[in-house]
C-alpha cells in the first residue's frame, strides 16, 4: 500500500450519529427567565436601545420631509416613535408572548404611508406645516382602523387556529426570509459611505467572533458588548472625518450619509418633551387608505410571526404554543393602535435586528429587553440626549443589520433539524417556497423602481397597495406558500408527519401539554387564572 501506512481506523458508532435535535437552543448564557446581574443587564438593555434606534430614525428621516415637515417635526416624530416603541415593548414582554422581543417601527408600512402622503387631497395645501399635520392625521386614522385587524385576529384565537397547522418545515422559509429577505437594507446601506460602514462591519465581526477566542475570559465582555465597542470606535472615527473636512467638497448625498452633523436632530430636538395622544390633532379617516393599511398590517402580522419564532429560539425557550403566539399578535395590534393614537407615522412589528442581537450576545433575558424599553421611554422625553444617539450615521446601522438579519435568517434554517431532508416532498416545499419567496418580491420591487409604481396599477391607489405590498414581502410570500403546500400535499399519513417534523412540535400545540410553557409564557400577577391559555 502506498505510503506504508495501515488502514484508517474505523470511526466509533457514536461518531457516526447526527447531531441530536434540541427543542431549546443550547449554549445560551441567560435564557428568557434568568436575568444577568443588574450592571450587565443595564448595559445590555442600553445596547438593545442603540440597535433599535436605526429603524426608529431612518423611517421618519425618509417620511417626514415628504410630508412637508422640517427638522423639528422629524425630531418630534422620532421621539414619539421611540416612546411608543418602549410602551409596546413593555406590554408585549408583560402581557403578550412574554418573549424578549422589541416592538418598534416597521418598513412594511412605508409604501402604504407614502401612498397617503401622495394623496390628491393634500396637493392644494401650500403651508408645509399644515400639510404635515393633515397628512399625519390621515396616517393616524388609517393606523387606528388597521389595528383592529391584529387585535381581532389575535385575541379571538383565529391566529391560534391558523398557526396550529404550522410545522417546522413550513416555519423554515417564514423565519429564514424574515431575516434574509431584508438583504437590501444591509450592504447597500453600508456602501452609501463605505469608509464608515465597512470598518463598522469588520469591527463588529472581530469583536464578536475573533477576540473572544484570542482573549479567554469568563465574563464574555467583547462578544457580549461588541455593538457598543464597535459603534463607539467607528462613530468617533466618523466624527474625526467630519470635523477634519473630509466631506467638505463631496456631493450632498455623500455628506448626508457620512457626516455626523447632518441629521439636524440635536439642534431641533427640545430638551424635555413628553409625547401625548393626538398631539397632531384629531385623526381623519379614509376608507380606501384604511383598507390598504390593513393589508400592510396583515403582512406585518405574518412577518412578526416569523420573528417571534426566531426570538423564542434565541431566548432558549420552547416552541411558542399557538395560543401564546395569538395573544402576542393581539397585543401587537394594541401597539399599532398606540401608534395611531400618538401619531408615529408608522405601524409596529417585532424588531428583526433586536432578535439578531439576542443571538450575538447569547442573552435572551426578558428583563434585559424590559430595561431597554425603559431607555426608550426615558430618552424619548429627554430630547437632546436621545438626539445625540439618534445621530449615528446610517451606514453604521446598516453594517449591524448585515449581522443581525443573518442571525434571524439562520434561526429559520435551524428548524431543518426537525425535518427529513431526504424526502422529495420536503425538498420541493423548501426549494419552491424559498425560490418564489425571493423571485416574486424581486419582480414587484424591480417593476416599481423602473416604472415608479407596482405591477398592479389602477386608478385606486389603495387597491394597488393591497396587492403590491403583500407580494413585495419575501417572508410573507415564502411563509404563505410553504404553509399552503405543507398542509395541502398529502400531509395526513404518519410518515409524512415525521418528515414535516410535526411529531417534535406536537407537545407544544397546547399550552398545558408541556410543563415548560408555564415557566416561559404564563402571564404575571396570576392573570392566567382570569385569561387562561389553551
Amino acid at each position: 500500500m502506498a505510503g506504508g501506512g495501515g488502514p484508517a481506523p474505523q470511526p466509533k458508532q457514536e461518531e457516526l450519529q447526527p447531531h441530536p435535535v434540541k427543542d431549546q437552543l443550547p449554549n445560551i448564557s441567560y435564557c428568557i427567565t434568568s436575568p444577568p446581574p443588574w450592571p450587565e443587564a443595564i448595559l445590555l438593555g442600553f445596547q438593545h436601545y442603540l440597535v433599535m434606534l436605526g429603524t426608529t430614525v431612518l423611517i421618519p428621516t425618509y417620511l417626514v420631509p415628504q410630508m412637508g415637515g422640517g427638522n423639528e417635526d422629524k425630531a418630534k416624530v422620532i421621539q414619539t416613535l421611540l416612546f411608543v416603541a418602549g410602551l409596546n415593548t413593555l406590554t408585549q414582554t408583560l402581557f403578550g408572548t412574554r418573549l424578549p422581543a422589541v416592538i418598534g417601527g416597521s418598513y412594511t408600512y412605508v409604501p402604504t404611508t407614502i401612498s397617503i402622503v401622495l394623496a390628491a387631497r393634500y396637493n392644494d395645501i401650500l403651508d408645509p406645516q399644515e400639510k404635515f399635520q393633515r397628512i399625519m392625521r390621515g396616517i393616524q386614522g388609517s393606523l387606528i382602523v388597521a389595528s383592529t385587524l391584529q387585535i381581532v385576529i389575535g385575541f379571538s384565537g383565529l391566529w391560534r387556529n391558523v398557526t396550529r397547522f404550522l410545522s417546522p418545515l413550513a416555519a423554515v422559509p417564514l423565519v429564514a426570509l424574515a431575516g434574509f429577505g431584508l438583504y437590501e437594507l444591509g450592504f447597500p446601506g453600508v456602501a452609501k459611505c463605505v469608509e464608515i460602514g465597512l470598518p463598522q462591519l469588520i469591527l463588529v465581526v472581530i469583536f464578536s467572533q475573533y477576540i473572544p477566542h484570542l482573549v479567554r475570559s469568563e465574563r464574555h465582555v467583547f462578544d457580549r458588548f461588541a455593538v457598543i465597542f464597535s459603534v463607539v470606535i467607528v462613530w468617533i472615527y466618523a466624527h474625526l472625518l467630519t470635523v477634519g473636512g473630509a466631506y467638505k467638497n463631496r456631493p450632498q448625498i455623500t455628506q448626508t450619509s457620512c457626516r455626523t452633523d447632518r441629521a439636524g436632530l440635536i439642534g431641533a430636538a427640545p430638551w424635555i418633551r413628553v409625547p401625548y395622544p393626538f398631539q397632531w390633532g384629531a385623526p381623519t379617516f379614509d376608507a380606501g387608505e384604511a383598507f390598504a393599511m390593513m393589508a400592510a398590517s396583515f403582512v406585518a402580522l405574518v412577518e412578526s410571526t416569523g420573528s417571534f419564532i426566531a426570538v423564542s429560539r434565541y431566548a432558549s425557550a420552547t416552541p411558542l404554543p399557538p395560543s401564546v403566539l395569538s395573544r402576542g399578535i393581539g397585543w401587537q395590534g394594541v401597539g399599532i393602535l398606540f401608534s395611531g393614537i400618538f401619531g408615529t407615522g408608522n405601524g409596529s412589528s417585532v424588531s428583526v435586528e433586536n432578535a439578531g442581537l439576542l443571538a450575538l450576545t447569547r442573552v435572551g433575558s426578558r428583563r434585559v429587553v424590559q430595561i431597554s424599553a425603559g431607555f426608550m421611554i426615558f430618552f424619548s422625553m429627554l430630547g437632546k440626549f436621545g438626539a445625540v444617539f439618534a445621530s449615528i450615521p446610517a451606514p453604521i446601522v446598516a453594517a449591524l443589520y448585515c449581522l443581525f438579519f443573518a442571525y434571524v435568517g439562520v434561526a429559520g434554517l435551524g428548524f431543518l433539524q426537525f425535518c427529513n431532508l431526504n424526502s422529495f416532498r420536503t425538498k420541493f416545499i423548501l426549494g419552491f417556497s424559498f425560490f418564489m419567496g425571493l423571485s416574486i418580491p424581486q419582480y414587484f420591487n424591480e417593476y416599481r423602481v423602473v416604472n415608479g409604481y407596482g405591477p398592479v396599477h389602477t386608478g385606486a391607489r389603495w387597491f394597488n397597495d393591497m396587492i403590491n405590498v403583500p407580494f413585495s414581502s419575501e417572508a410573507f410570500v415564502a411563509g404563505l406558500l410553504a404553509l399552503v403546500l405543507d398542509v395541502s400535499l398529502h400531509s395526513r399519513d404518519s410518515a409524512t408527519r415525521r418528515d414535516r417534523g410535526m411529531h417534535w412540535w406536537d407537545r407544544f400545540r397546547s399550552f398545558k401539554t408541556d410543563t415548560r410553557s408555564e415557566e416561559f409564557y404564563s402571564l404575571p400577577f396570576r392573570l392566567n387564572k382570569f385569561f387562561p391559555s389553551v
